[in-house]
């Protein structure tokens, strides 16, 4: 019964802390792109597609660079 007396106002402190976040989120206007955040990760950031085909070839080259870099 003395645990009650801790318990529930760290229970009321938690859903009040949860609540204003919730506040903040809405009013930080965190939903107002839904679409946005989940199709931006198709993109490449620096917007040129065929760059990004050929940068993959780049990587690979560096790497077998590096394979002969390292054999004695």
């Amino acid at each position: 019964m003395s645990s009650l007396v801790f318990l529930i106002p760290l229970a009321l402190v938690l859903g009040g802390a949860a609540l204003a976040a919730f506040f903040w989120s809405l009013r930080a206007s965190q939903y107002d792109d839904l679409q946005g955040a989940g199709e931006r990760i198709f993109l490449d950031p620096d917007g040129d597609r065929a760059g990004a085909a050929s940068g993959g070839s780049r990587s690979a080259e560096a790497g077998t660079t590096e394979q002969k870099g390292r054999e004695p």
